[in-house]
């Protein structure tokens, strides 16, 4: 059975093109794929607490060391790296906020970027290599410009930042599906050409 772990960062419910881009994504999926189970994980319903003092203690500090109350901070963290251990596929969808991605799907990464666990540092100490190598993905992207061509892709930081954390991580990202020019060709015509666009691996 395929497990496909559906992260969802737009604050937007029924009029948010991502979280339609990404259903279509999941569907395209489950085509390839008869048996399978979705977990999902909506950071807008969930969010993700942001990091403060007390978590980077509790990461910091030996597993048979934690006290009770840091067992507690870091339990959204070790709640979120458990569904990303067991999933085969990822979906994360990702609207462009002001040339980036949302805070609570960065919010998500630094809970899921666990030394040791997702990650671990190698050579001198300082190159990161992901352990999480088993896993392909894919990202939704959307926007209201045009940002995979033209005078405006220099100021794309997000699917790229997206595709290079995962990367980080060792996750393969699959694909990047854009439902972008929102502002200019119209949201209903984005979608349609984003939704167009899936294509899934075997």
């Amino acid at each position: 059975m395929k497990k496909i772990l559906h992260i969802i960062s737009s604050p937007r419910m029924e009029a948010s093109a991502s979280r339609k881009l990404g259903n279509a994504i999941i569907e395209k999926i489950k085509e390839k794929h008869a048996d399978y189970s979705v977990i999902v994980r909506d950071l807008a319903q969930n969010p993700p607490p942001h990091l403060d003092e007390s978590h980077i203690n509790s990461f910091f500090t030996p597993m048979e060391d934690r006290t009770a109350e840091q067992l507690e901070n870091i339990r959204y963290s070790d709640e979120a790296v458990q569904q990303l251990l067991d999933a085969d596929i990822l979906v994360v969808e990702t609207p462009m906020y002001n040339f980036t991605i949302t805070s609570t799907l960065k919010a998500y990464f630094d809970h899921i970027t666990r030394a040791g666990i997702t990650f671990k540092y190698r050579g001198n100490g300082l190159l990161p290599e992901g352990l999480l190598k088993d896993k392909q993905a894919y990202i939704a992207m959307t926007s209201g410009g045009i940002y995979s061509e033209g005078e405006l892709k220099a100021y794309d930081f997000t699917a790229p930042y997206v595709r290079s954390f995962l990367t980080l991580i060792g996750i393969n990202v699959a694909g990047v599906f854009r439902a972008e020019g929102q502002a200019i060709i119209g949201p209903e015509v984005a979608l349609e050409n984003g939704i167009g666009s899936i294509s899934i691996t075997p």
